[in-house]
């Protein structure tokens, strides 16, 4: 049995390597917003470590091995840093809810640093988490669509 936590000790970001980048075409990571989380961190009183992705999608077959020059080393990088300042940090939540590409890989950098994968959304019903979003007050205004069938003239900074 997977034991519950309840205490979120920091947070972690992997942003662009380059300043003027606000989004990446990257298979694994949405970067666009990411000048926000320094507000989030400060906002909850906890840590945030950052780094920034230096990899590219070089390994890209459904199954993930380590491979040097992956963006998904990145990620290994930035979560043995924070392990390492903070060595209480057992587990790690990721926002996957459909794609088994980045499940698979956080999930695999979890494995290699010993940490529990923490996936609450994952397979969750979209239309049912939206609707969860809305009913609770969040305020969202779309910044970014990807997804087979939307278009953005019709989304493309609605609330």
């Amino acid at each position: 049995m997977t034991p519950v936590w309840t205490q979120i000790v920091a947070l972690a970001n992997l942003l662009p390597a380059d300043d003027e980048q606000n989004e990446l075409d990257s298979y694994m990571y949405q970067t666009v917003g990411h000048q926000i989380d320094i507000s989030y961190a400060k906002c909850m009183g906890i840590p945030l470590f950052r780094k920034r992705i230096q990899g590219s999608s070089r390994h890209q077959s459904l199954s993930y091995i380590m491979t040097p020059g992956d963006e998904v080393e990145d990620m290994f990088i930035l979560l043995s840093k924070v392990k390492k300042r903070i060595p209480s940090v057992s587990a790690v939540s990721s926002g996957a809810i459909a794609s088994d590409y980045q499940r698979l890989r956080v999930e695999s950098v979890c494995s290699r640093l010993g940490l529990f994968s923490l996936a609450y959304l994952w397979k969750q019903d979209q239309l049912f988490l939206l609707q969860q979003m809305i009913s609770s007050g969040i305020v969202a205004i779309i910044v970014k669509l990807h997804r087979l069938g939307w278009t953005l003239q019709n989304t493309w900074g609605k609330k």
